[in-house]
């Protein structure tokens, strides 16, 4: 979008255009206001905004229109601005009346609230929604504004869009500058600059890319997003207690998912020291989804992201220490516990687990070559950016799949979701198979595979295998964003905690009663180790929700400091 055009909000009513417009006046200074009178109107305005190089940001109709019902009206709208967030605000004349009508198509994502029109001035709950709509559409459609980091780089490899995934995940605004836009220009000269009086011995080496220009980082080319992440939080072996002082912290929690955070939020709120090392965005795999629309609380849903960045600031307000980019090595036992990683290791006196799972590989070779390159593990949110006008697909039946679908919906032209099993609704949510059948760009195959993949440097075509005709047929893809269901990630914990046949860690009762001490299981979440505790996905048993994770972390705190009270550590 050019600079100077400012993204739109389009108004859509024929009896209430004037109060509309005059209630939306806050957003003038930001946001183009475009009026019209009817669906028809509405989608010639819409394309109008298109193509003139802006973006529309949301979509605010009225109840009733001249010419449409408001679900086919956005089913119209969508094909012309699929990104634009979506509001319906009936009048209060018309709300009692208008409302049950509405509710079906909310429940399918036909629109993303309903609302009562205000009925005067300062309804600051009806424009809270309308702030909270357009900062969900700013964080994942549009470029940022302000940046607080820019990136250099000729193309998007896998460097940089992991990279840009990274600080996606983190809340960090970020857009990458080709080297011969004028940022770039800028950021090289800056760069060679710097070279040139570094090696005044010899010849200053080509410029390496991505080149990474972070406020009050400075300039760096890294090779890694370790790097990046190491930039902003350090390493864990600089850990220090609020206040400066060294030395062992009362938990360390390993893992910064939902359960993680809930750990973090508790255990620093009650006074305890308390680090958090996380091997890539705080978050989790809970961090990617794009909209959670069925966690207590959020009736308008709330993304991964927000989730986890409100989460992780809560826990910082109260002293916890974050670590990202770092895997954890290895876990050893003793008076206290040692967290080894390659940044260093953290004492502590007890340890909570909450690694959560991984993504299983796909195992097609051509199609891992491609990583990074239109192959994505996981919902991978900053390269749904990157396939607008294209073909994607999502191998996944679980609820992730559903909300990255949706999700890439937005950009795609085209998006189908692979299932091997025969019916998705035994893996997926009802709500979210409502949403994907009312959007006619997803669709859904059922019983299939991918059997392999390839393309000129990128991902170009799969083939794709009929799990129970073995039939294999080719079709044209340029985005593969790969959800295979969950594996433990604890291979660095000792053969002292105990774990399932499938590699989840076993707490409480489900321990076997061989490994009980003095006859007693140990504690709901403790494992077979004294001190170590585990909650949310990584735990055998565990719900697989995000709701179950975070009560899961809440509740490890009280056994933590029964544990610390015992031990008097």
């Amino acid at each position: 979008m050019p600079e100077h055009q400012r993204p739109a909000i389009l108004l859509v009513s024929a009896e209430h255009a004037t109060f509309l417009l005059d209630e939306f006046g806050r957003y003038q200074r930001d946001y183009e206001l475009v009026m019209a009178l009817s669906a028809e109107e509405a989608e010639y305005e819409a394309q109008a905004v298109v193509d003139s190089g802006a973006q529309v940001a949301l979509i605010v109709t009225d109840s009733r229109l001249p010419d449409a019902e408001v679900g086919e009206a956005f089913r119209r709208w969508r094909t012309v601005v699929p990104s634009a967030r979506r509001m319906v605000v009936p009048p209060w004349e018309r709300f009692l009346d208008d409302a049950p009508r509405l509710r079906p198509g909310l429940g399918r994502g036909e629109y993303d609230a309903v609302l009562l029109m205000p009925r005067g001035v300062r309804d600051e709950e009806f424009h809270t929604a309308v702030v909270e709509l357009l900062s969900d559409w700013g964080s994942t459609v549009a470029g940022p504004e302000v940046e607080t980091v820019s990136i250099v780089s000729p193309a998007p490899d896998a460097l940089t869009l992991g990279i840009r995934d990274f600080l996606d995940r983190m809340g960090m605004p970020n857009r990458v500058h080709t080297p011969d836009s004028d940022v770039g220009r800028e950021i090289l000269a800056r760069w060679e600059g710097e070279i040139d009086s570094s090696a005044a011995q010899g010849p200053a080496p080509l410029p390496r890319f991505p080149l990474v220009n972070a406020i009050q980082r400075g300039l760096f080319a890294p090779e890694s997003v370790r790097e990046v992440a190491t930039m902003f939080y350090g390493t864990p072996g600089t850990f220090t207690e609020q206040g400066g002082t060294e030395g062992t912290a009362d938990v360390a929690i390993v893992g910064a998912g939902p359960a993680g955070l809930a750990a973090a939020v508790y255990a620093a709120s009650e006074g305890l020291s308390t680090v958090v090392i996380e091997a890539e965005a705080i978050g989790g795999q809970a961090g990617t989804s794009s909209m959670i629309r069925n966690y207590l609380g959020f009736p308008r849903g709330i993304s991964g992201m927000r989730l986890a960045q409100r989460a992780r600031n809560q826990a910082i307000r109260f002293g916890t220490r974050f670590f990202t980019g770092w895997d954890v090595q290895r876990l050893s036992t003793g008076p206290t516990f040692t967290v080894h990683t390659e940044g260093g290791d953290v004492q502590a006196r007890a340890v909570v687990v909450s690694t959560g799972v991984a993504y299983r590989k796909l195992g097609v070779p051509n199609v891992e070559a491609l990583t990074g390159l239109g192959v994505f593990y996981g919902s991978a949110m900053t390269a749904a950016r990157e396939m607008e006008g294209r073909d994607v697909v999502v191998v996944g039946g679980g609820n992730s799949s559903g909300q990255a679908a949706i999700h890439l919906a937005r950009f795609a032209r085209s998006v189908t979701i692979l299932v091997r099993r025969p019916d998705v609704s035994e893996s997926m949510s009802r709500y979210l198979i409502n949403e994907i059948e009312a959007n006619a760009t997803i669709a859904i195959q059922e019983s299939s595979e991918v059997a392999d993949g390839g393309g000129d440097g990128r991902l170009e075509w799969i083939d794709v295998r009929d799990v129970a005709t073995g039939e294999v047929t080719r079709r044209d893809a340029h985005g593969l964003f790969l959800l295979l269901g969950a594996e433990p990630h604890c291979d660095w914990l000792p053969d002292d905690v105990a774990r399932d046949e499938h590699g989840f860690v076993l707490t409480g009762r489900d321990v076997p009663k061989d490994r009980w001490r003095d006859a007693l299981p140990p504690a709901s979440l403790e494992t077979t180790v004294p001190g170590v505790f585990a909650a949310g996905d990584v735990r055998s048993g565990s719900m697989k929700r995000v709701a179950a994770a975070s009560g899961e972390g809440a509740s490890v705190v009280p056994l933590v400091h029964a544990h610390l009270e015992q031990t008097g550590r």
